[in-house]
């Protein structure tokens, strides 16, 4: 058994594995960033409707 070459391979695998869980990881604080923003737009657009609750209630169409 080639025991150089083997142990190469496992330092690969293991850099691949680091690799692919930090990207992870950014990729998971990018979407909470994102739900975060979300929410928060959401909360500002329900405050808006609360201030003013006849806004989108009637709609004038003429022909």
């Amino acid at each position: 058994m080639d025991i150089p070459a083997l142990s190469m391979s496992m330092a690969q695998t293991n850099v691949l594995s680091d690799v692919g869980t930090a990207m992870l990881a950014k990729s998971m604080e990018q979407a909470e960033v994102v739900s975060a923003s979300l929410t928060e737009m959401i909360d500002s657009a329900a405050m808006e409707r609360s201030v003013y609750p006849e806004l989108g209630g009637n709609i004038d169409v003429s022909v």
